[in-house]
């Protein structure tokens, strides 16, 4: 494929690495669903207390680790079991916010009959402040089930700007200064990371849509109805992430994974990185990133010339929206594509997004979902030697 020379990885992200949520097992919502209640849109938004059901999702946990171990990964998560949404749990668990599921047209869910479904939306209902993280406790468990490196995600601070509707819609409740709601969030968040760093979470990532949002027209426009310039907003976005990860341990990985929505095979956006390449690269602070690159939706691999050295960007080139095991070989071509634009030893290959971004899952099941990771691993030790 190439003749440049790589070199073993020694922290993620991992040649083979994956975004984080898997899959939940039908006993699992089974055992939700009976001890918690029905989930209307507005139940079980935020973390639980129910110890029969903690039973079940250790079980659960120790099995999907298994799974990832099997396959081969060196960075496991414990599949966002104990969360009903890959982002609402996290706010829901502290002071000040409240959602609605319900939802706003402002953003909308897409689907390849050209539907489109309202996005929830966050409030800001009172003072911002940090409790004890259920997504510590989480991480406890999950470092005690793996020899191997155990990966933690967590929404990214500017996910609570964009869907909780821009500084206007931020200062229409409880805060009039859009300065001051920062800070309460920052403080919360700096509070939270370190919460997990001492639960023992060496590998952090951030998950987030709104960069990959301003790659869109129609959301960029959505920014100036907001009186905001996109690129200006896309700047302070990356201040805000480095004002919560800055001056933390050498040996904590931060990485940042944007994608263009995935809920249950839906998406968000189009549009490639070219608008948001530069300051995605070279402002924001992390370590590396998750790019998803698995339709045209994304656009090419040109944007790849602005990543600095020592940056890595694991690209999302395995589909986790299809039970259909992907081209190994078309894979291995695009990666050599990529290699063009930016060194291989500074490329890695993960699935565009998570399996399961919320309960539902992506339509596909467990073994075809275990059959894309061992690929996943297969192939990048083809092209790299290791995973």
């Amino acid at each position: 494929m190439t003749s440049q020379s790589v070199s073993p990885r020694t922290r993620p992200p991992f040649r083979a690495d994956h975004v984080g949520s898997l899959l939940r097992p039908e006993r699992l919502k089974e055992a939700r669903q009976k001890l918690l209640g029905p989930q209307t849109p507005d139940q079980h938004l935020g973390p639980h207390d129910n110890a029969e059901l903690r039973l079940v999702e250790d079980e659960c946990i120790r099995e999907v680790v298994a799974m990832q171990e099997r396959a081969g990964l060196r960075s496991i998560t414990d599949g966002e079991f104990r969360r009903r949404s890959w982002w609402l749990d996290l706010p829901m668990n502290w002071d000040g916010f409240n959602a609605d599921r319900t939802g706003t047209m402002e953003f909308t869910w897409r689907n390849a009959k050209g539907e489109r479904m309202p996005f929830s939306r966050l409030w800001t209902t009172g003072k911002i402040e940090w409790r004890e993280s259920a997504t510590a406790k989480a991480v406890k468990f999950l470092v005690d089930a793996t020899k191997q490196t155990a990966k933690v995600t967590i929404p990214a601070p500017f996910l609570m700007h964009m869907y909780g509707g821009g500084d206007k819609g931020v200062t229409e409740a409880y805060y009039s200064d859009i300065e001051e709601w920062w800070t309460d969030l920052t403080t919360a968040y700096r509070k939270e990371v370190e919460a997990l760093i001492a639960a023992g979470a060496r590998y952090i990532q951030f998950d987030d849509t709104c960069i990959a949002f301003l790659c869109d027209p129609e959301h960029r426009d959505t920014v100036k109805g907001w009186g905001r310039d996109p690129d200006q907003l896309l700047g302070e976005y990356c201040d805000r992430l480095n004002n919560v990860i800055d001056g933390l341990p050498e040996d904590v990985t931060i990485t940042l994974h944007q994608c263009r929505g995935n809920r249950e095979g839906n998406w968000a956006a189009d549009g490639g990185y070219d608008p948001v390449a530069n300051a995605l690269f070279n402002r924001c602070n992390v370590h590396g990133y998750f790019l998803e690159w698995d339709s045209p939706r994304a656009g090419g691999f040109e944007p790849l010339r602005l990543l600095p050295k020592g940056k890595v960007v694991a690209m999302g080139l395995v589909n986790s929206k299809s039970p259909e095991l992907d081209d190994a070989e078309a894979v291995k071509r695009r990666i050599g594509e990529a290699a063009k634009f930016a060194p291989l030893d500074q490329l890695a290959l993960t699935p565009q997004c998570g399996f399961a971004s919320s309960i539902g899952g992506n339509p596909l099941d467990e073994a075809q979902e275990e059959a894309k990771l061992t690929q996943l691993v297969a192939i990048a030790r083809d092209v790299w030697g290791e995973a």
